[in-house]
């Protein structure tokens, strides 16, 4: 029997629990191929004697892998590493290795003044509420967030720390941060390149104001993120909308557009785009870089739910491309954890990064260090990929169920593509089901839904923060409303 005790360390005074310690020690060695697909593990009772602790101690570290798909369990026969492993790396799009992409300095245009935005109603308090597309609360591990994020706070030096200069963000969470986007998404940067924010919105106001000036033109995608499109008009500039299709946004088209007029800067979602989910191709990815370099323009790539992807890795984020310099790279952790979250990031050249944090104390002196500080321990100590592969298990199930119950409930009224990630669902209407009725009729169910553009006759189905028995609830309310409009 292959001697566990070997290389399962315990350390009774560390602060993670001996069940997580085993479980950590366990999945290092499947991960590094000491234990190979399909090998047998001791039963609990066995793998308690051979590790001095409570046999309950084990089953807790054993549902923690099984849990992360590294090991499962056949009944009356035991328990087995898993013959497919949970995906470690991701795919890779690009063909060249990136070099020093972070060398180009970006053109930081004059200030100038934002049009004041308008204010929206509350949203109001219902039963159930179809969302964007957000994680579930109920699955975060906001507890051991505070809990560290208490710990922070007792010490001295981290109060003293505190009082210095923070508009960049915690050195701690950024170096993480480089970490982090190095392992699961190739992006070789330093602490240098990044800017902490309150979220994907700040980082991509702060872009917008340091490249926009009265006559920038930019490039979205159509259908597309509304609020991202408010910005740049609202600070000045023209914005030139391009087709969205099923491989994603239309290069074609901005090649026919930058042959004849001078853009400025793009923004783009590749990895699921907003709001119809669906993903950028590679081949649209090397022509968009291609695009970049041939027009000299900047792409801001806006990558909200990079970490949620079921069916199979996901492709690399341009960013991780030799793209010298001409990607801004925005992300967010309030589309991980919870939206309470407030902590997103950006991604650029050293250059751009000090003027931008220039101007992020113009209307921020800084976050929350203490959060921050808390939420580089989540990663450090690997909690934050736990979660992530558990949630990953729970969203995917959940997609799953919505998009066989829209199919057999609804499936002659709608129109659907089975997302390959993200958090959300695309449903496309038929025309004798105006989205704007069933709204009306949802909303007098306790349902809400949101109607982004009647004129796409289409709404998000935010999957992930409800769980099955909510999904079913609502789509047997979606099928009632269907069958009122019908009749």
């Amino acid at each position: 029997m292959f001697p566990f005790e070997s290389i399962i360390t315990i350390e009774r005074t560390h602060k993670n629990p001996v069940y997580l310690q085993i479980a950590f020690a366990i999945s290092n060695a499947i991960r590094n191929g000491i234990l190979k697909p399909g090998a047998a593990l001791p039963g609990s009772r066995e793998m308690a004697q051979k590790l001095v602790v409570h046999r309950k101690t084990v089953l807790a570290a054993y549902e923690e892998l099984i849990a992360q798909d590294y090991i499962k369990a056949i009944p009356r026969k035991g328990i087995y590493v898993s013959e497919q492993l949970p995906l470690l790396k991701p795919k890779k799009w690009n063909s060249e290795r990136m070099l020093n992409a972070y060398g180009y300095r970006l053109e930081i245009p004059g200030e100038h003044m934002m049009q004041p935005a308008k204010k929206k109603d509350h949203m109001a308090i219902l039963k159930l509420i179809i969302d964007d597309g957000y994680p579930d609360v109920r699955l975060s591990p906001i507890d051991t967030l505070l809990k560290s994020y208490r710990f922070i706070l007792t010490k001295k030096n981290n109060i003293e720390q505190s009082k210095e200069d923070n508009a960049r963000g915690s050195t701690r969470l950024r170096d993480q941060l480089a970490l982090l986007l190095s392992e699961t998404r190739g992006i070789n940067i330093g602490k240098e390149n990044i800017l902490i924010t309150h979220g994907a919105q700040m980082s991509i106001y702060i872009a917008a104001h340091l490249l926009i000036n009265k006559n920038t033109q930019v490039i979205v995608g159509d259908p597309g993120y509304t609020t991202a499109t408010k910005v740049f008009t609202d600070m000045g500039a023209t914005v030139i909308r391009v087709p969205v299709d099923k491989y994603g946004l239309d290069v074609d088209a901005i090649a026919q557009i930058c042959a004849h007029q001078t853009i400025h800067f793009l923004y783009v979602i590749p990895h699921h785009h907003y709001p119809t989910t669906v993903t950028l191709t590679t081949e649209r990815r090397m022509r968009l870089l291609e695009l970049a370099k041939q027009y000299d323009f900047v792409i801001i790539e806006d990558d909200y739910d990079y970490d949620y992807h079921y069916d199979s890795a996901p492709y690399l984020p341009l960013a991780s491309a030799n793209h010298e310099g001409r990607v801004i790279y925005i992300g967010s952790f309030s589309k991980i954890l919870a939206p309470s979250i407030r902590i997103g990031f950006m991604i650029a050249p050293g250059n751009f990064i000090d003027h931008a944090a220039d101007f992020r104390k113009s209307i921020d002196v800084g976050g929350d260090m203490f959060m921050q500080d808390a939420l580089a321990s989540l990663i450090q100590e690997g909690e934050l990929k736990r979660y992530i592969t558990k949630a990953k298990k729970a969203y995917h199930q959940r997609r799953d169920r919505l998009y066989d119950l829209l199919t057999k409930k609804a499936g002659s009224y709608v129109s659907l593509s089975l997302p390959g990630g993200g958090m959300a669902m695309w449903i496309q209407l038929d025309k004798k089901i105006p989205v704007r009725q069933l709204h009306e009729i949802l909303l007098r169910n306790g349902i809400k839904i949101k109607v982004l553009n009647e004129e796409l006759n289409a709404f998000r189905f935010g999957f992930a923060s409800l769980n099955l028995t909510e999904i079913e609830e609502a789509i047997d309310i979606i099928e009632m409303a269907i069958h009122k409009i019908i009749s």
